[in-house]
């Protein structure tokens, strides 16, 4: 065997290793570029996803606005509604307490009379529409005084 054989030999059992390298080189790098053009999809659907967000932003910020604004009308409204009811109780509170005090007046100097009492009558329409026959009865209206004649007035205009 010559020397160019030998060198021939040597090169040839060096070309097999790098050959079957190649092609394993070669399929991971298809491999690669198939992952690259999937990664390049999604990063265009995410750049897409992220551009529908941002445009819906400003809607969901003016949405927000709005309930913000709805809902402080309505705590406000709520809020005047209690004020105007804590002075109504507190109105019929001293109201009562007078004519508790007037009627154990009354029963101290007469005497509770069965006939001095109208019989039970039921009220039509509920403690409402009762409240409304004593607050229009004239003997109840002179004991108000002006400011609550008119507050007693918006209160029911505003219903």
């Amino acid at each position: 065997m010559t020397t160019g054989m030998i060198l021939d030999i040597a090169v040839i059992l060096l070309l097999v290793p790098t050959i079957i390298y190649a092609v394993i080189l070669n399929r991971r790098l298809s491999a690669l570029r198939k992952s690259r053009e999937e990664l390049a999809k999604v990063v265009n659907s995410f750049n897409e996803a992220t551009m529908r967000a941002e445009a819906g932003i400003p809607k969901l910020k003016k949405a927000t606005t709005e309930a913000n604004h709805t809902l402080k009308d309505r705590v406000e409204k709520a809020q005047t509604l209690r004020d105007d009811l804590a002075f109504m109780i507190e109105r019929a509170e001293e109201l009562a307490t007078r004519l508790e005090g007037a009627a154990r007046a009354d029963a101290r100097v007469a005497g509770p009379r069965d006939s001095d009492f109208p019989p039970p009558q039921r009220a039509v329409g509920g403690r409402a529409a009762a409240a409304r026959a004593v607050n229009q009865s004239p003997a109840f209206d002179e004991e108000r005084s002006e400011a609550e004649r008119e507050l007693l007035k918006a209160l029911q205009s505003a219903r």
